[in-house]
């Protein structure tokens, strides 16, 4: 795999489970060591863990913490283990994320434990956020504020590396997907140049007669029955336009493919 994230963007890294998607967040963690190749954090070697660790704050998918410490007790002594905090940021995060400070961590549910990890992350201000399915056991309010604060990471010029399974969740935040597949990428784009790769639903309503789309170039169509007509359309729509444009079209929509249907798309053709 030979991938680049540039500083300053929000990257989405997906993949089915086996992918090898937390194989490579322990090679950037500096938690394994390649057997060829290397990892680098900006200009630091992952191998070199203390220097790579100052510049990177992690939320991993399965957060634990001491039992027996507070919210605001943990808070603290990730802020002091770690590359440094925006208190007055973290005291927003706090109340933004309605994280109760004063319950020690075993009476915490799976949530809140993400919770306090993702703003003891973004609290540090760190160069790159490395978050790893952060939003398991946040309900659809904290899932905003999660978004929320991932752009202004974005606009205060920090990197966020992002690996999840929620697909909405990426194709809301990330200016870079890469598709990830057996260890290797099957491709790395925009979300909007991914849905140019693929091809989309196209219906229209009509009166007379049908539009004549017979031998026209990246047509495949799905059904037609009682003055409606429905394809899909891959490549430059300029021929199926004019096609369009010469019947008595009374109603006409397209869909775009959400990034889910890209995925999975990608994953069958891998698999093929």
């Amino acid at each position: 795999m030979n991938l680049t994230v540039n500083a300053g963007e929000v990257f989405g890294f997906l993949g089915p489970n086996g992918a090898g998607k937390s194989t490579t967040i322990r090679l950037l963690l500096g938690l394994a060591r390649p057997s060829a190749g290397r990892a680098r954090i900006f200009d630091v070697d992952a191998g070199d863990v203390a220097a790579a660790h100052r510049l990177l704050a992690y939320v991993p998918a399965d957060v634990a913490l001491w039992p027996q410490l507070t919210g605001g007790e943990l808070l603290e002594l990730l802020a002091a283990t770690g590359p440094g905090i925006d208190s007055g940021y973290r005291a927003d995060l706090v109340d933004r994320f309605d994280l109760d400070l004063s319950r020690p961590a075993r009476t915490y549910s799976t949530g809140n434990r993400q919770k306090v990890a993702l703003v003891a992350a973004f609290a540090t201000r760190a160069p790159l956020l490395v978050l790893d399915e952060p939003t398991s056991g946040l309900d659809p309010l904290m899932e905003l504020q999660f978004r929320r604060a991932v752009a202004e990471a974005r606009d205060n010029g920090q990197t966020v590396f992002l690996c999840s399974h929620q697909l909405s969740e990426v194709q809301a935040v990330c200016d870079r997907v890469a598709i990830l597949h057996a260890g290797r990428l099957v491709d790395v784009a925009t979300v909007p140049e991914l849905r140019r790769l693929h091809r989309a639903e196209v219906t229209a309503q009509f009166t007379g007669h049908p539009p004549d789309l017979a031998d026209l170039p990246g047509i495949e169509l799905l059904d037609q029955a009682d003055g409606m007509l429905r394809f899909f359309l891959a490549g430059p729509p300029a021929a199926a336009l004019r096609a369009l444009a010469a019947a008595d079209i009374t109603a006409l929509s397209v869909r775009e493919p959400s990034l889910e249907e890209i995925f999975l798309d990608y994953y069958g053709q891998a698999d093929r």
